[in-house]
């Protein structure tokens, strides 16, 4: 009788596994399915960090023009901290690169605007108004316009925060302001984003 239970039990183990097996393959099926769990930054090398998600249901178009005005701005608590609005303008260039859009195609005017118009200073300047001594945002403000972004800072945000135009790292151009500014390049054709 110990012999036949303990045979019975082989038999329902290998029942089991012989159910458990083919879902367990397409589970793994699945797996291979989902989505990339790397990060990359394929425009701007170490900001911006992206998700490839290639079997998204919403996806740029390659052969699309795209231009995007992004108005950029920071509430000025954290002087010792990049921007975060700064590394999502980084996200989206590498979002597009990530899609496969030519950077051709792709035509994106930033404008720092209110207290984030500091994060266009030179260091010496920054340091003066904050306290912390190398402006922490020009590394990427410097790769976002080796990117092809087009770096603007708002002339009515320098002269409220008193800093003058020799503040203004070569990377940025003085605007006359950030209300003509989303005016001029609404009539150009461009998205307006803010972040």
């Amino acid at each position: 009788m110990k012999n036949a239970a303990s045979g019975f039990g082989v038999w329902a183990a290998v029942w089991v596994l012989a159910l458990a097996l083919p879902w367990q393959a397409a589970r793994a099926g699945e797996a291979d399915k989902s989505p990339s769990s790397d990060w990359v930054t394929p425009a701007i090398a170490g900001y911006g960090k992206v998700h490839p998600r290639p079997d998204a249901a919403v996806q740029p178009d390659p052969a699309a023009d795209y231009r995007i005005f992004v108005r950029v701005t920071d509430d000025g608590k954290h002087p010792r901290e990049r921007l975060h609005a700064l590394d999502r303008l980084a996200r989206l260039v590498n979002l597009m690169a990530v899609s496969k859009v030519p950077a051709s195609h792709v035509h994106i005017v930033a404008l720092l605007d209110g207290e984030a118009a500091l994060a266009s200073a030179t260091d010496e300047v920054y340091h003066h108004f904050t306290k912390v001594a190398k402006n922490p945002n020009l590394p990427l403000v410097h790769a976002l316009r080796q990117a092809g972004v087009e770096l603007l800072v708002c002339g009515q945000a320098l002269a409220m925060e008193k800093l003058p135009d020799s503040a203004v790292v070569p990377d940025v151009t003085v605007s006359l302001s950030a209300l003509t500014d989303t005016v001029v390049y609404g009539q150009k054709g461009y998205s307006y984003l803010e972040l």
